[in-house]
């Protein structure tokens, strides 16, 4: 039995009728009870699962890594449902119903800090991925001693590698250790910045994909 504790229009707790009552975040909310549907699997649905599904799976082995790269969106929403909501809109590709990630779209990070500056990978070297970049320290906002944020996303086995608190922006290099079994693998290369306070954050950038030595 539902409860409304500050009249009709606020603080329903619990279920009246088909209206489903609760709070969020300190935040008051009602839903309707979805009905029965007759087809719960429409040419429609099917397609916005697939394209929910997708996301997923190229997120959730990047919590750690949206956690600081969407920090300054999870305004009455998670890091994560920021980012979701970004990919969905921006980085999904494909023909119905087969929907896959656009990897040169997907923010990882999302923000004003100043982003990278010609940022390139290196895989020659077995058991590592070398990130460089130009140091740009000197123009908009980007600090000396902003962080690299750097990842490595391998995706036949849906997990990442990174480092969320790397070189400074001067140093303009970075190595990153992955396991020795992605050796002959294709791994997708993300990097950002992220001031050294923490409180600013820059667009991710898609570095492109390789194959780890």
């Amino acid at each position: 039995m539902g409860k409304i504790n500050q009249g009709i229009l606020g603080g329903l707790s619990g279920k009246v009728g088909n209206v489903i009552g609760g709070s969020w975040k300190g935040i008051d909310y009602l839903r309707i009870k979805p009905s029965s549907v007759a087809n719960p699997r429409t040419t429609g649905q099917v397609n916005q699962r697939n394209k929910f599904t997708a996301t997923l799976e190229f997120l959730q082995p990047n919590k750690d890594f949206i956690k600081v790269g969407y920090k300054n969106y999870a305004i009455k929403k998670t890091e994560f449902n920021a980012a979701m909501s970004e990919i969905l809109s921006n980085a999904i590709t494909g023909i119905a119903p087969d929907f896959e990630v656009d990897y040169s779209n997907a923010l990882l990070s999302k923000g004003s800090l100043s982003a990278a500056l010609n940022p390139t990978f290196d895989v020659s070297t077995p058991g590592n991925v070398t990130f460089e970049w130009d140091d740009n320290s000197a123009d908009g906002n980007a600090e000396a001693t902003d962080k690299a944020m750097i990842l490595v996303y391998n995706s036949a086995r849906k997990e990442s590698v990174y480092i969320l608190d790397g070189a400074d922006r001067s140093l303009t290099t970075q190595m990153l250790t992955i396991p020795a079994s992605y050796s002959g693998q294709t791994i997708e290369v993300f990097m950002a910045f992220v001031s050294e306070d923490g409180s600013k954050v820059s667009n991710s950038s898609y570095l492109g994909s390789g194959t780890a030595a």
